[in-house]
């Protein structure tokens, strides 16, 4: 061997631990058989799960009871759309216009410009059989609402951006844990082995970043796989979604080839480190890597769908064709089995001035291709188990700022949720009669991730994770199905 070569393997020969003498065997095992009897009590904790991990941590796993939905498209709107001018119209706001606030303002974002009432700026017309009043900002949506279950009373903590999104995504605003997206895919795996079960397209790059799609202290396997980013438009990432995912120096053959060595070299390093999930899960993504080439390029070929498709979701028009892309593609992922899908039209909603002008553009820019891809779901039998849902990290204030602006509101906010087992045509929870504050049916950011994981078929208080001394779960120790709004 040239010492050039045994430079270059030195590093791996390092790393690869001396087998165990028998001696050495007795030693560990003689640290007390009383292990024997814990085994016992660890496949009995393992029944926390929704099913004992198998070899393969994407494999399809039985949830806890009958689910609603098998499936979640996320649909966020980054900055924090203004409930009082979508989803929660208040006749007092309109009565007091100018008036002003009648309470104590709680802690707000910016508190340099802050003016009186604000009435709501587009009115407000009933929707379908329900009657479900939805804004004149979102015409073609309010088409739709028979299926959607409005939310009036959302709630959390973060008056900041990173700290709501934070909240919004991992159930905490201060520390680093697992996405709801993560803890879904790890209770559930996915249907289909040859994508991600977990996917984000073009997410945002701000105010936590990947940190809203990691999978933290579960295994690397249950990661998000971001799609391009928000920075990008769709023709710099649409002909190659995921970069590098094919190989185009190599013919298949050979690629396999170079993985069997791989992962031949992998798995012998696994049988002296028996507990280190993380070398598994890098196995586990070289693989699904490989195996990810004879699917995903169709899966992302939005442009092979028929004209009508596109143009219901908007892709003939420069003004919806973004986010229509990003939901068509969410669409073909879902059929496809992927377990959690999310779209993200960032970073625009935060108007803390020109709330107006930059409303409407924002609403133009989703408005067709949302009540689209519920159109086109619905048609294809698809929404009944799979939940969408739309929101933003808060809500806005009912004060004005800057002139018609509005700052940060986390203390009552509307989202809404659709398909997957929830009640359509149905509003849940309400806000004071100046929105400022959810008083009726509080939802707050623990229960709407114990309701999702709920309509999903997973019991939020048993799909645990031990780490670092203790068992983990998305909403924490807090957390109340809403089920109210289960169909």
């Amino acid at each position: 061997m040239t010492n050039e070569l045994h430079k270059l393997l030195r590093p791996i020969y390092n790393q690869i631990e001396t087998p165990m003498s028998r001696r050495a065997w007795l030693r560990a095992a003689g640290l007390g058989f009383g292990s024997i009897g814990m085994a016992a009590m660890l496949a009995d904790e393992s029944k926390l799960l929704a099913n004992p991990q198998s070899d393969n941590p994407l494999a399809p796993k039985a949830p806890h009871f009958e689910p609603k939905a098998k499936r979640v498209i996320f649909l966020f709107m980054h900055g924090g759309p203004s409930s009082i001018d979508t989803f929660d119209p208040k006749e007092r706001l309109v009565r007091d216009h100018g008036k002003p606030l009648p309470i104590k303002r709680p802690l707000a974002f910016a508190d340099g410009k802050v003016g009186p009432l604000m009435k709501p700026l587009w009115d407000f017309k009933p929707g379908g059989k329900s009657g479900v009043p939805v804004s004149d900002l979102f015409p073609n949506i309010r088409d739709c609402v028979d299926d959607m279950c409005v939310i009036r009373s959302m709630v959390g903590e973060g008056v900041d951006h990173g700290a709501a999104m934070l909240q919004t995504f991992t159930g905490v605003s201060n520390f680093v844990r697992p996405s709801m997206g993560s803890w879904s895919v790890y209770g559930l795996g996915t249907e289909n082995q040859n994508l991600p079960g977990y996917i984000m397209i073009k997410p945002t790059l701000s105010h936590g970043g990947a940190k809203n799609w990691s999978s933290a202290f579960l295994p690397g396997a249950y990661q998000g796989t971001a799609i391009g980013n928000s920075g990008l438009k769709v023709d710099d990432i649409k002909n190659e979604p995921i970069e590098y995912l094919l190989g185009k120096h190599l013919s298949p053959d050979e690629q396999k080839f170079e993985l069997e060595m791989l992962q031949n070299i992998n798995r012998r390093h696994q049988e002296l480190r028996r507990q280190d999930p993380q070398l598994e899960s890098r196995i586990q993504a070289f693989e699904l890597a490989f195996r990810m080439q004879t699917e995903a390029p169709e899966a992302f070929q939005v442009d092979k769908e028929s004209e009508v498709t596109k143009k219901l979701y908007g892709l003939d028009n420069p003004i919806t064709a973004d986010f229509g892309w990003q939901c068509l593609l969410a669409r073909r992922l879902a059929e496809r089995g992927v377990r959690y899908i999310q779209c993200t039209h960032s970073y625009k909603w935060d108007q803390h001035e020109d709330l107006y002008n930059l409303h409407t553009k924002n609403a133009r820019e989703v408005d067709k291709p949302i009540a689209g891809l519920l159109k086109d779901l619905k048609a294809r039998g698809l929404l009944k188990d799979t939940l969408v849902i739309w929101a933003g990290e808060f809500g806005r204030t009912p004060v004005s700022e800057s002139g018609d602006g509005r700052d940060h509101n986390p203390y009552g906010y509307s989202i809404w949720m659709a398909g997957g087992g929830v009640k359509g045509g149905f509003i849940y929870g309400a806000t004071d009669d100046i929105a400022y504050h959810a008083v009726e049916d509080r939802m707050h950011i623990n229960d709407f991730h114990a309701t999702v994981l709920h309509l999903l078929g997973l019991d939020h208080e048993r799909l645990t994770y031990s780490y670092s001394g203790r068992n983990f779960r998305l909403t924490d120790v807090a957390g109340v199905v809403a089920k109210k709004i289960v169909a």
